[in-house]
């Protein structure tokens, strides 16, 4: 996982081949204007969807992880918890559905980050997050997550191919 500035975003370019697709996008988009909805940036390789929604409460919500999909997630306004894990041995909560590139995990986060406007955040198909969370108490958040496909290999191999 990489927590940075999006002035910052040069740095991580050389990570993913789309990274530089993804990074354009969040810089030349007025992004306080963008509707909410799904946009599509380089077919089904590079796409961004715009969220407005109020933070929760912690409890009861589970951290997840995706294989097809590394997420680049960017505070426009507002600002959230995050609570982060890195993949091991946590307890799964809902097995993986291939059709939405989504698993869930039973086992409390590791530690939280912030994301506050201004601020990304990667997260690789190792990395464990719980979004959404509230700071103080329940806001306001305008945040777009951006999905790019992952290099070919499932979060279960990539310890194992090392």
């Amino acid at each position: 996982m990489i927590i940075d500035n999006l002035d910052n975003c040069k740095r991580y370019l050389s990570l993913h081949p789309k990274f530089e697709k993804a990074f354009a996008f969040l810089m030349e988009t007025n992004l306080d204007a963008i509707a909410p909805g799904k946009y599509n940036i380089d077919e089904n390789d590079v796409f961004a969807i715009v969220q407005e929604y109020d933070t929760l409460d912690a409890l009861g919500e589970q951290m997840e992880s995706h294989e097809k999909y590394i997420d680049v997630q960017y505070m426009i306004r507002g600002g959230e918890r995050v609570g982060l894990a890195l993949l091991s041995d946590q307890s799964v909560s809902k097995l993986y559905n291939d059709e939405t590139d989504f698993m869930l995990y039973a086992d409390a986060p590791s530690f939280f980050a912030e994301l506050s406007s201004g601020i990304f955040m990667i997260f690789f198909p190792t990395d464990l997050h719980m979004p959404c969370i509230k700071i103080e108490k329940p806001a306001a958040v305008r945040k777009i997550v951006i999905k790019v496909k992952a290099l070919s290999f499932p979060a279960q191999q990539i310890c194992q191919n090392g």
